[in-house]
């Protein structure tokens, strides 16, 4: 059957990583796929999230080891490093991974790619509307070859085609919020979805608005890079999702590094100066009063938040609903429209990449499957995620504070860097692990993490809640020395001490004393 002809199996609309799972999957089992697309392959994670991101954030830890290279026995230096060229090589990086998620790919594997803005024209078939710009952006995408209008999925400008399909799948993704203060449409600003691929030369300074994960890691690795950055966070504490301890901890970490941190003001209004420089005005939420001073900076970047890409799709014409938060969905992640489903970060809850990628899998099951009590529904009962920066900040389950909201009686076990070998000797020990267990018991509530690699020594908890797993049992398990992984079972060795109560240790006193006669 011809492209775009007849009716598929499934339509993906957004190919993000919850789009390219789905329809990977989907068509891995025999069935008929299209994918729609109006920007970059890839979506947010590879082409101005997650991959550029961390790719800049590895040469930005890299210079400040070499600052810091005393720690290691070596003579103090400083490192030498062209902005410009450590941009280029953050894009190189991600043009190395990006043929994974091309249009060449996905048509390899039996998925028909079309380029454009989709649009629900009845409940179901979707209008595929290709732009000029969709068509230029198509064929400048990162690791993506151009091909001809009217080839490969990509019409002529204005041309509109209509698919078919017994089930679709929204998976279109979210972006940047931008505040709604006076004077943001009059001055340069950027974003996640800007800063990687339009910043082409060091700013001086930078102004961050937002404390949260993406301001707190491009904040960081920007100050490395030579930039003189300020953090304005709207609320009392950075990374608001952790615990109070946590947030502590980085902004020591952050201030230490030069970076300036101005909490609980909101953003009143921004103006280009008559130097060119952002000028920034700041409202102090506890006394409501606009602050004394206005802050100058050669860069604004905006991290306040994240909103759902739906509103294009026309969805409420077809009986799909939704709100401000995204399309809902219910526990097998249908629509009210039981044949739509979404994924992603335009149903949130959680909007990470492996979030994305796991509902994405569950789509795949629940849409082969044609009986609703044989489908899988979503379990959000554990899941993890990290915030990269240096250390990391990983977490899993209930944090001190969450437990305390919902009245949950547990222990804690607190165990140092400075007490795990490997980290002393690699002069990295600046962190903790934090791991709550049911009161009384060994079994994991959630962990989290700071610590250099803790996205990586996350997972040891992360499979030992998701199998039972009690920390009892870490404890009694061999973990190779010296490794980081030995915070795990140093974590366990703590709650061991608390099962030897006054009265254990007199019957062991005795044993032992009975042992000598």
């Amino acid at each position: 059957m011809r492209k775009g002809e007849g009716v598929y199996n499934v339509v993906v609309i957004g190919a993000g990583t919850a789009g390219l799972v789905t329809a990977a999957g989907t068509a891995g089992l025999g069935g008929r796929v299209a994918l729609i697309e109006r920007n970059l392959m890839g979506g947010d994670c590879l082409n101005f999230g997650c991959v550029p991101s961390k790719a800049l954030i590895s040469s930005a830890r890299l210079i400040q080891q070499i600052r810091d290279a005393e720690k290691w026995g070596l003579d103090r230096q400083s490192p030498q490093f062209a902005f410009e060229k450590v941009l280029e090589r953050m894009r190189g990086r991600r043009a190395k991974i990006a043929p994974t998620d091309s249009q060449e790919r996905f048509e390899s594997l039996g998925v028909d790619v079309f380029r454009g803005e989709a649009r629900f024209v009845s409940p179901h078939e979707v209008e595929v509307n290709i732009s000029p710009s969709s068509l230029a952006t198509a064929s400048s995408s990162v690791g993506e070859h151009s091909s001809p209008p009217g080839r490969g999925g990509r019409a002529a400008p204005g041309e509109g085609q209509r698919l078919r399909a017994k089930n679709f799948v929204i998976a279109t993704g979210s972006r940047a919020v931008i505040p709604k203060i006076e004077g943001i449409d009059d001055v340069p600003y950027f974003t996640n979805e800007t800063i990687f691929d339009e910043l082409k030369a060091k700013p001086e300074s930078m102004i961050v608005l937002g404390g949260g994960p993406i301001g707190c890691e491009l904040a960081q690795t920007f100050r490395r890079l030579g930039v003189q950055v300020t953090i304005v966070q709207r609320g009392h504490q950075l990374l608001p999702r952790e615990d109070p301890d946590v947030a502590e901890f980085l902004e020591r970490r952050l201030i230490n590094e030069g970076v300036r941190i101005i909490k609980n003001a909101d953003a009143h209004s921004v103006a280009t100066s008559d130097a060119g420089k952002v000028a920034l005005q700041l409202l102090d939420r506890q006394s409501g009063q606009l602050a004394e001073r206005t802050f100058f900076a050669d860069a604004l970047l905006v991290a306040i938040g994240r909103t759902p890409n739906f509103r294009s799709l026309d969805l409420e014409s077809v009986g799909v609903n939704v709100n401000e938060r995204g399309v809902r969905v219910n526990g097998y992640l249908q629509t009210s429209q039981r044949h739509i489903y979404a994924v992603g970060d335009v149903i949130g809850p959680f909007l990470f990449t492996h979030m994305a990628d796991a509902q994405a899998r569950v789509v795949v099951r629940n849409i082969v499957v044609p009986f609703q009590f044989l489908r899988q529904k979503m379990d959000y009962s554990v899941v993890p995620w990290c915030t990269y920066v240096d250390p990391e900040v990983a977490h899993v389950g209930l944090g001190e504070k969450e437990a305390k909201q919902k009245n949950v009686d547990y222990d804690s076990f607190v165990v140092s860097l400075e007490d795990v070998d490997r980290a002393v000797v690699e002069s990295d020990d600046a962190g903790f692990a934090k791991i709550l267990t049911a009161k009384g018991s060994d079994k994991i509530l959630g962990a989290t993490i700071v610590a250099p690699h803790a996205g990586d020594l996350l997972h040891e908890f992360v499979l030992a809640m998701k199998a039972g797993v009690g920390l009892g049992t870490i404890a009694s398990t061999i973990h190779a020395y010296p490794t980081f992984a030995e915070l795990a079972r140093k974590a366990g060795d703590k709650y061991n001490k608390t099962r030897l109560t006054p009265q254990a240790k007199r019957v062991f006193t005795w044993l032992y004393a009975r042992a000598r006669k």
